[in-house]
């Protein structure tokens, strides 16, 4: 940096975090925005499905199937309404208020008692595919359990010749919560770091005070220095306190290294920072500078980084998109961290993705600034 002054550069570093102390709207979008993102991810934003509502048709008035009927409603996972009414029930499913209906047929204990093939049939509201599948799956597991139950009572327990055994690792119950939360730390900090940069050169465009610098003898690297490293702070801190809401709040494990995150995370908010600095300088209006910062930082992040929807269950022209992306790499490395703990088969191929892109948009950013400025 050939002329980098540090006296010129602190001073202006000085102005800019008394700008932002004088702001109230930056501790907002630093501090404020990211508590209610976390709220609404940590408890508005769930893939479990509990407590389904779904009818029971009881055709069948026998021991066996009031047993049935008992395993039905004492799972946690079915709110179960339970009639004789074949008609009521599939208009209640048609209504949308049930999401499926299990009927118990007539024959049913009949073919159990003889040993022949005893079948229930359950319809599903296919309009609501997610559901529809936890509807099958549920039911399919309650009548697991339920006949499971009955070789113990009947001490045929060797009857099934295979016993399958599972264990869940890293998430044990299944909680989405401990997937999502984790996820959202990315979404946040990437709205956040690009929404606070794309307006910093729009707002000095809008009050006049651009042309007022560019009189000064201060260097591009200066400014562009002077302007990354308050917010950099700004969004560490933003990390801290979703950090610190994430494990002490919603009880999520941390099985990674601090150390690791902290590095992790500071080189995706230079990345976040610096694609929000290339913003400002394309649009010159707060406004256009916050849509635009929306668009490119909070849908694609959402969208295109396995936050919530699974990268390689998508189009492979799609799954080449979300490389060029850095939601996407800091979502892996967050769930590592978080469930896994320091997997570097994982972090390292991401990290090295997050410091590419980084340079790149940073790289783009000088030169941008520099062409505005001259």
């Amino acid at each position: 940096m050939s002329g980098f002054s540090t006296q010129r550069f602190f001073a202006y570093l000085k102005k800019e975090s008394i700008q932002i102390i004088r702001d109230p709207s930056t501790t907002l979008i630093a501090f404020v925005l990211p508590l209610i993102l976390m709220f609404i991810f940590g408890y508005g934003v769930s893939l479990d499905a509990d407590h389904l509502p779904i009818g029971l048709l009881i055709e069948d008035t026998s021991p066996s199937a009031r047993s049935l009927e008992a395993a039905f409603t004492g799972t946690p996972y079915f709110e179960v309404t339970t009639s004789y009414n074949r008609t009521k029930l599939e208009d209640d499913l048609s209504a949308g208020l049930l999401r499926g209906v299990v009927v118990i047929p007539q024959d049913f204990s009949q073919n159990l008692l003889r040993g022949t093939q005893a079948s229930l049939q359950v319809l599903v509201d296919g309009s609501e595919p997610n559901p529809a599948n936890f509807v099958l799956n549920y039911a399919q597991g309650v009548l697991k359990n339920w006949t499971d139950q009955l070789l113990i009572e009947k001490k045929n327990i060797f009857t099934l010749p295979i016993d399958v055994q599972a264990r869940v690792w890293f998430n044990p119950e299944l909680k989405s919560r401990e997937v999502l939360v984790p996820g959202s730390l990315a979404i946040i900090l990437s709205l956040i770091g690009i929404l606070l940069t794309a307006l910093v050169i729009a707002r000095e465009w809008e009050r006049g005070t651009m042309e007022a610098i560019m009189s000064t003898p201060i260097r591009i690297s200066e400014i562009l220095l002077g302007k990354l490293i308050p917010y950099f702070f700004l969004g560490l801190g933003s990390m801290v306190l979703c950090l610190s809401v994430a494990i002490f709040l919603y009880d999520v494990p941390f099985r990674g290294s601090f150390l690791i995150l902290f590095m992790t995370t500071s080189i995706y908010l230079i990345a976040a920072l610096s694609q929000g600095l290339l913003i400002s300088t394309l649009a010159r209006s707060q406004f256009v500078a916050s849509q635009v910062a929306i668009i490119v930082g909070f849908l694609p992040a959402i969208m295109l980084s396995g936050f919530i929807f699974e990268i390689s269950s998508m189009p492979w022209p799609i799954q080449a998109i979300t490389y060029l992306f850095v939601p996407r790499y800091f979502v892996d490395i967050l769930k590592t961290t978080f469930l896994t703990g320091t997997v570097w088969e994982i972090i390292i191929p991401n990290l090295m993705a997050l410091i590419v892109i980084g340079a790149i948009f940073l790289g783009l950013s000088l030169r941008r600034i520099a062409k505005v400025l001259d």
